[in-house]
């Protein structure tokens, strides 16, 4: 039988509420907070109160994104400006916005996480803190 870690439902939450906590460095600012299992697939996920709906979407995607590709979303947005066209992928979730990042123990992906509703270096920030604060690295 085949076995794989992901991110728990107590973790996916412990890294909403951080993320949450952290828009006070924004002036409250919404967001739109996502956690996935390395397939993908939603843990968890919140729009606060105020997030556009177009701000949810992203994020669900960011977090998909960067979840089935194994790596940061900024860093996608990066090869999608190239010659690395998304629309020969043939997944029309895979976005190229920054504020995704994968999660990752003993060199595992187990889930990623994604904030989406401040400026892309910020949202990536926001995430990353989260990773640090929930997971330790």
């Amino acid at each position: 039988m085949y076995q794989y870690q992901k991110v728990s439902s107590q973790e996916a939450l412990l890294l909403i509420q951080f993320a949450v906590k952290q828009t006070e460095s924004y002036n409250n600012r919404p967001i739109a907070i996502a956690v996935t299992g390395p397939e993908g697939e939603l843990i968890g996920f919140l729009r606060m109160d105020g997030t556009s709906p177009a701000a949810s979407r992203i994020a669900q995607n960011k977090a998909y994104t960067s979840a089935i590709d194994r790596t940061e979303t900024m860093k996608m947005g990066v090869r999608m400006r190239g010659n690395d066209n998304p629309a020969f992928w043939g997944d029309e979730r895979v976005t190229g916005f920054g504020g995704g990042i994968p999660i990752i123990q003993n060199n595992i992906v187990i889930g990623a996480i994604c904030i989406s509703g401040l400026p892309e270096a910020d949202d990536e920030r926001v995430a990353k803190d989260s990773v640090k604060e929930v997971f330790g690295y």
